[in-house]
Order: C-alpha cells, then sequence, then structure tokens
C-alpha cells in the first residue's frame, strides 16, 4: 500500500500533520522508517524510500530544507547552468548562517555564510514539474559568490587563470552572462576581485 505523500521530500510538520489521525503518530513515523519506506535525511527532514518513489527527489528543494535560509550556489549552480563542465555530486549553498556541512545518506551539503546585506540579491526561484520551488543564484551570482570565496585572487590574470583553469568554466558561458548585473554584484559585494571579473566578462563579450 503507498504512502499518499504526493512529494517526494518533506519534513517533520508536514508528516507528523499526514499521520495526525494515529493515536500515536512518531511510533508509526518510526515504523516507517524501519521498513524503509521512508528515508530520514536529517532530522526533521526526509524522502520517500525508493520502492514508494515516483521519480527522482530534488537535491536542490533538500538543500533548502536542510539549513536555511540558504540558496543553491557556487560550484553545484555552476554545473546546473553549464558555466562549468563537470557533474558536481556535492551540492552548495550559501546561507546567513554559520558555515555548515551535513554528511546525509543521500549525499553532502555545504553552506557558506553570506553576510545578510548581500545575500538577497541575485537569487532565483526555480519552479519544478510538481508546482513547488527553490532558491538557487543565478549563473552571475554563483560566479560571483565563488570567486567572492575563493582565497586570494589579487589581480586581473589571477582571476582569469582561476576562471578558465582552476574551475574550467567555458568560455561560451562567459558570453551569456550579463556583465550589467556582474557589475550590480560587484559593487555590492565590495571586493576588488569582483569588479575585476566584471571586467573579464565585460572584455569577453
Amino acid at each position: 500500500m503507498k504512502i499518499n505523500i504526493p512529494y517526494n521530500e518533506f519534513d517533520y510538520t508536514y508528516l507528523i500533520d499526514l499521520l495526525r489521525d494515529y493515536r500515536y503518530p512518531r511510533d508509526k513515523i518510526t515504523s516507517l522508517l524501519r521498513c524503509k519506506r521512508i528515508v530520514r535525511v536529517k532530522k526533521g527532514i526526509y524522502i520517500l524510500g525508493e520502492e514508494e518513489r515516483s521519480g527522482t527527489y530534488s537535491k536542490e528543494i533538500l538543500a533548502n530544507l536542510i539549513y536555511g535560509p540558504s540558496y543553491v550556489s557556487l560550484e553545484y549552480a555552476l554545473s546546473y547552468y553549464q558555466v562549468i563542465p563537470e557533474r558536481v555530486e556535492a551540492v552548495t549553498s550559501v546561507t546567513t548562517r554559520k558555515n555548515k556541512d551535513f554528511l546525509t545518506p543521500v549525499g553532502s551539503f555545504t553552506y557558506r555564510y553570506l553576510n545578510k546585506d548581500i545575500f538577497p540579491y541575485g537569487i532565483r526561484n526555480v519552479t519544478t514539474g510538481d508546482g513547488r520551488s527553490f532558491l538557487i543564484a543565478s549563473p552571475e551570482k554563483a560566479l560571483a559568490d565563488r570567486i567572492y570565496f575563493e582565497r586570494g585572487l589579487d589581480s586581473k590574470d589571477e582571476v582569469r587563470d582561476y576562471l578558465l583553469d582552476s574551475i574550467r568554466v567555458d568560455s561560451e558561458a562567459l558570453d551569456r552572462l550579463d556583465c550589467r548585473k556582474l557589475s550590480d554584484i560587484a559593487s555590492l559585494y565590495k571586493k576588488r576581485k569582483l569588479h575585476m571579473l566584471s571586467e573579464i566578462v565585460m572584455e569577453q563579450s
């Protein structure tokens, strides 16, 4: 018998409400976990078990749920937009809370702290096929975040080498970036290396 849960990812509040007619809903949750009909990703966050699941679960939605407020960014977002060629397994996010890493049954989730004053700019709300959504950086924001968190990069040549050699940004992907958005982000972040990034992209386009 299928569990009547319409989504592959859900939290404890949703689950306990679903089981409200049970006399002992927590015991039911324990039973569902024991027989692997649901899987605990971390405390309070679950996915449907493999046999219960319809389609694949969303790592992006899970990343937003596991630790927030946060949005998906950095390497994972750059791979998501095909700005870098490598497939990235660990889901990388930015948060207004302290740095945190989670190793879960469905993979690794890492979070880097960013000041709340610059956190909100350049975030997209992406709607999934089932009508839900997750927060992810725009390509410009994801690249700016990556440069922002990288130590050093004191010259334009160092920024360019980092883009093309270290993280292997696709040159055509650079052409697709919005120079104005990058310039606005650089002004917000107030880091010289972000202004150099903006100049490199402008020269490329």
